[in-house]
């Protein structure tokens, strides 16, 4: 949470093996604690290939002129717990929409944008 009480949050999905290509983003969700994200991303991938890959997405909070803040949460091979579960789920059930929620934590991550 910012100063003003409120956060700008953004997902980031990153296909770290495509370079700029493997890099989404959704829109800011200005003033927010509780943002929803409808958006969809594909990455064109054979499924057999897929478990080999990482899949890293991040919850961010943008900040003007400083770097932004890490609020999430990432899926992918390397995640743990639950994150891990939905992971092996999605690698399980192709072609399906598997849903669930995170819980989201504050981190110091590397890489922001």
């Amino acid at each position: 949470m910012d100063a003003n009480g409120y956060s700008d949050p953004y997902v980031k999905c990153l296909k770290p093996d495509m370079g700029k290509k493997g890099k989404c983003k959704t829109q800011i969700k200005k003033r927010t604690l509780n943002p929803e994200f409808n958006e969809e991303f594909s990455y064109d991938i054979k499924h057999s290939e897929l478990a080999k890959k990482m899949l890293d997405i991040s919850v961010w909070d943008y900040d003007i002129g400083k770097s932004n803040d890490y609020i999430g949460c990432q899926l992918g091979i390397t995640a743990k717990g639950e994150r891990l579960k939905h992971w092996y789920e999605c690698l399980k059930n192709k072609d399906k929409k598997i849903e669930r929620w995170h819980t989201l934590y504050n981190e110091n991550h590397v890489a922001s944008d």
